[in-house]
């Protein structure tokens, strides 16, 4: 019974380190045309912005909430566009992991922000980076139809 245990607890502690890998290599590569600029501005999304003040180092906690909020509302744009684009492949697996890699680094957010300013602005960050890649996503697919 207790191997069964510890095979259980290793198998899903690897499990959440693949599925953030995973995430984070996906966030790393480069399109040859980045179209999430282009998307940001047809719908007056603020990530952009976003990612510019989390990696300024003067950026003050105070302003975290805000950008979390401004991030959230980016977020509900771009998931309601990539499920209404009329495509008929549906979204990828990737953009399903990137969604729900949103949610859990929202959640690490509320749980970071009172204890450690800095795990809660890469939260943030990385948060942006998922809804500029997905913006990038829905560019691609309106540019191709």
């Amino acid at each position: 019974m207790a191997i069964s245990i510890i095979i259980i607890v290793i198998s899903t502690i690897l499990f959440a380190y693949w599925f953030r890998y995973t995430c984070v290599l996906i966030l790393r590569t480069r399109n040859v045309r980045n179209y999430a600029r282009q998307v940001a501005e047809v719908n007056h999304l603020s990530f952009l912005t976003a990612q510019q003040q989390l990696t300024a180092a003067e950026n003050r906690e105070q302003a975290f909430d805000s950008l979390h909020a401004s991030l959230d509302r980016d977020y509900r744009v771009v998931s309601y566009l990539l499920r209404h684009a009329g495509t008929q492949g549906g979204q990828s697996i990737e953009e399903h992991m990137l969604q729900l890699d949103y949610q859990v680094m929202r959640v690490c957010y509320f749980i970071a922000k009172p204890f450690s300013p800095s795990s809660a602005r890469q939260a943030l960050l990385e948060r942006a980076s998922i809804i500029s890649h997905l913006a990038n996503a829905m560019g691609e697919r309106v540019a191709l139809s």
